[in-house]
């Protein structure tokens, strides 16, 4: 086996036992599959965390107590080696399923089956976890129970899909070329990416997106901004939006970027750093330079990107401009 299949076994086992886990053991299943060493990151209100203990406290177990009969519903699964710092990682994004019959990130218990987005990296060294990055679309789970924290979307919202080709549970040995490849079209496009940063064209043609994106793309962005369909819709309903919106933008890098296959993941922290200048969510403009920790998973198909998963922690970028979306809403929908 080599070191991915390796580390792929260890965190599938981690996930088993967690799925058997309940908020009294969950503390002791991470006790035995993850390192002394941790370093926790997590969207808002988890942040950074670096004790297993501390992240038992405040991730785990209250999602366990609110959600019943929680099972992960994974549509990517897959590992590789990072070229960020040459570190080995596995990546599940899916959904985490079950019924929410507890109060949860202020929302009030529905008693309905609920299905929370998630993306969740795991770095493994010598057989135990040391860093994990989780991304959980909490708007996503609000506009389920009937809460809208924000104006209307500009893409659409819905339950997203896992891959068309249904072939994201990546649990053979893949040909090492087809990452390099996968590797090689997504740096192109964060390449031409920080090329219109630079040149600061913030409605370029759908010509330069066709160099390295499929006409009919899919995109699926998190709650509050949703997902499109084709270059062109997607131009007209994020990109758009965002580049015209936002000021600033500097890349800051990746904690994490490796492909298997025909798929690729990285998150950073944070990824980007912006301004507001109005417009951007149908939010006002304001003075603060905000970062965005964001998370993307792609699909290649032949030489070009097909879908992009993508998580925004939301909730964080606009805590940094004075609005605590989570409070907001506990404070409205269930002040009790």
């Amino acid at each position: 086996m080599t070191v991915h299949q390796d580390n792929k076994a260890v965190v599938k086992a981690y996930f088993k036992a967690m799925s058997k886990a309940d908020a009294t053991s969950v503390s002791s299943v991470m006790k035995e599959y993850i390192s002394d060493d941790y370093t926790f990151y997590g969207v808002h209100p988890y942040n950074q965390q670096s004790s297993r203990d501390k992240v038992a406290e405040i991730v785990w177990q209250p999602l366990l107590e609110a959600v019943t009969a929680m099972q992960r519903r994974e549509d990517v699964f897959m590992a590789g080696e990072s070229e960020i710092a040459g570190d080995n990682w596995v990546m599940s994004m899916g959904h985490f399923t079950g019924l929410l019959d507890g109060e949860w990130m202020g929302i009030r218990p529905t008693r309905k089956m609920i299905n929370i987005r998630y993306a969740e990296f795991n770095c493994v060294e010598d057989g135990k976890i040391t860093q994990t990055g989780l991304w959980i679309d909490i708007i996503g789970v609000m506009h389920q129970c009937g809460i809208n924290p924000l104006p209307p979307q500009t893409a659409a919202s819905f339950v997203y899909p896992g891959p068309q080709t249904h072939d994201g549970i990546i649990n053979d040995v893949q040909p090492s070329e087809e990452a390099v490849k996968t590797l090689a079209v997504l740096n192109q496009m964060i390449d031409d990416l920080s090329s219109l940063n630079i040149s600061g064209n913030d409605r370029c043609p759908p010509e330069v997106l066709a160099r390295t994106w499929h006409q009919d793309m899919t995109w699926y962005g998190p709650a509050g901004i949703g997902a499109s369909y084709t270059i062109e819709r997607y131009q007209e309903q994020h990109q758009y939006p965002f580049r015209e919106g936002l000021s600033g933008k500097v890349f800051n890098g990746h904690v994490s970027r490796f492909a298997e296959g025909n798929y690729a993941c990285f998150f950073g922290w944070p990824n980007l750093s912006n301004q507001p200048t109005g417009g951007f969510m149908g939010l006002p403009g304001g003075n603060v330079s905000a970062d965005m920790r964001v998370v993307d998973v792609y699909r290649r198909e032949g030489d070009k990107l097909k879908e992009n998963w993508v998580l925004i922690d939301i909730p964080y970028w606009l805590l940094q401009q004075g609005v605590d979306i989570i409070e907001r809403t506990r404070s409205i929908v269930n002040p009790s």
